[in-house]
């Protein structure tokens, strides 16, 4: 197709260059401008005939700051467009068209699950599985959240379970290093940090659920209002701190994104109902007597609750795309094929799946799967990345229990690890007795069950159990993964079937080595 092409003058194109690339091409993108600006931008391009270039030439240009500076006059000149565009347009729906990277350093691994429970957002986190918890912090000591309100008690317990991590990992390490000797073509490099990579995953069960993470969060405008309302009707002191730590830094960069939220007719009732939600919650599992005590320690497991469709529902639903015909018309058509028609239809769909990113058509979201699993805190922390799907789950406690790797056994450290399984619970349930019942999860090891559900459809589920049930994942997720593939097989057998590339190797392996050899290739060819 020949693209028509916009003709400007030397004086337009020198006020377009700063702010726009590829000025002669239909694909372009927005720079050096505030989210603000794109945001209302993009709002007024919905009712503008003509091209988003040619908008910001007639009725945004000339409010620009002398010499397109917006870094002092962003505040006064965002607040002029939001009420000229952003109300005048619907204030929901161009809130999802700026955004803002923002950091948020020092989070509990309990905070890490609220800050990353909002869908449509992007997430970066500090991993217990890399990342070393053995180091002090200067003016910190042990990296956990700490609050006055606790007690010396809360302190002395996690100072001890991090001394027991540390005190741990070159035991653990000598151990793993004798079981996985370097083979052929491994440098000894790759094979220490794949050594040491192994070490932490075993012994990440040890660390507590208040162990200090660091986060990276990319969202829209809209994502972050109903995150911040979020966190400033949470109960945890430590999540209302970092829901107003947020609001001011977002004031700073995409304020008028936010400004709702401090507004009492709509932030504040927004508050107010997110806290009364929370409140019917807890008065209806007391009444339903499900309140505060936990089933008692039946091991970890996945049970599939409940399955939506069938693999009929599955076929209509892959050909309705490209048939001329109503779903009923497809339907009785597809009722006529042979098991072996029905075989090759869903194989021809499929494909030949070359690696797990090539995903099967949207006709798999026909089927749904409702998971109820029991892991340990550590694998759920892995699982709930996965946003998309429906996750809920219920507060860590210990009344699930937690296993011991059994490689710990081997290492050596396996009593030790016990004792701090036993430390931390016996720390949250004196928290708990005393009136802190939601910050007594902080005291509790990584290595403790919870329970939560996982809501997928077929579509979502390949995704998730090819990419956790590769060989460098780590055990307990691995295991899960494998029990929703083996759960959906027994309903849905050519589904499962579909996901070839699940990794069911089970013998003791040395997870992270081909991931360094990878790394270690990619650094040598780029310094080539």
């Amino acid at each position: 197709m020949q693209y028509p092409v916009e003709s400007f003058t030397e004086a337009e194109i020198a006020r377009l260059e700063p702010h726009f690339t590829n000025l002669d091409q239909p694909v372009f993108a927005l720079v050096n401008l505030p989210e603000t600006v794109k945001g209302a931008l993009f709002a007024r391009y919905s009712r503008y005939d003509g091209t988003l270039r040619r908008l910001f030439l007639d009725e945004f240009a000339d409010s620009l700051p002398a010499g397109g500076d917006w870094e002092t006059d962003e505040g006064t000149r965002a607040a002029e467009l939001y009420d000229r565009i952003f109300l005048g347009y619907g204030d929901d729906s161009v809130a999802q068209l700026g955004g803002a990277h923002i950091a948020c350093e020092w989070v509990s691994n309990v905070l890490t699950k609220v800050l990353q429970r909002p869908r449509m957002a992007s997430y970066l986190e500090q991993s217990t599985r890399y990342i070393r918890y053995d180091g002090s912090v200067e003016g910190l000591g042990y990296r956990y959240y700490r609050d006055a309100r606790l007690g010396p008690q809360y302190e002395q317990t996690m100072d001890g379970l991090f001394s027991r991590y540390s005190d741990a990992i070159p035991q653990v390490a000598a151990w793993a290093a004798g079981q996985f000797p370097a083979a052929d073509g491994v440098s000894p490099a790759a094979h220490d940090r794949a050594i040491e990579a192994k070490s932490l995953d075993l012994l990440r069960g040890m660390l507590p659920a208040a162990a200090l993470s660091h986060m990276g969060i990319f969202a829209s405008g809209q994502t972050y209002e109903q995150l911040i309302l979020h966190l400033l009707a949470h109960p945890l002191p430590e999540a209302q701190d970092y829901g107003r730590m947020l609001l001011e830094t977002l004031k700073q960069v995409i304020p008028s994104f936010v400004s709702r939220v401090e507004r009492p007719d709509r932030g504040g009732e927004w508050i107010g109902y997110l806290e009364q939600r929370g409140a019917a919650g807890r008065e209806w599992t007391n009444r339903l007597g499900i309140g505060d005590e936990q089933e008692t320690d039946a091991g970890p497991s996945v049970k599939l609750l409940h399955v939506d469709g069938s693999e009929d529902d599955l076929l209509c639903s892959l050909v309705f795309e490209q048939a001329g015909q109503s779903e009923t018309a497809i339907r009785a058509a597809v009722a006529k094929l042979s098991g072996e028609e029905r075989a090759q239809m869903l194989a021809d769909f499929v494909g030949n799946r070359a690696n797990r990113r090539h995903r099967p058509g949207r006709g798999f979201e026909a089927v749904r799967y409702r998971f109820e699993i029991v892991a340990d805190y550590g694998a759920f922390r892995d699982l709930q990345r996965h946003r998309m799907l429906t996750v809920q789950w219920q507060t860590l406690g210990p009344d699930l229990g937690a296993g011991v790797p059994e490689e710990l056994e081997q290492a050596g450290v396996a009593d030790s690890y016990r004792e701090g399984l036993e430390t931390s619970a016996a720390e949250y349930r004196r928290l708990a007795s005393e009136g802190f019942a939601d910050s007594a999860p902080y005291a509790l090891c990584l290595g403790y069950r919870i329970r939560f559900v996982l809501d997928c459809n077929a579509r979502e589920a390949m995704q998730l159990i090819e990419l956790r049930s590769g060989r460098e994942g780590h055990p307990s997720y691995r295991a899960v993964a494998h029990e929703m593939q083996r759960a959906i097989a027994q309903h849905h057998p050519a589904v499962a079937a579909s996901m070839v590339h699940v990794d069911n190797q089970a013998e003791p392996r040395l997870e992270r080595i081909l991931s360094e050899m990878r790394t270690e290739a990619r650094s040598a060819s780029q310094a080539g």
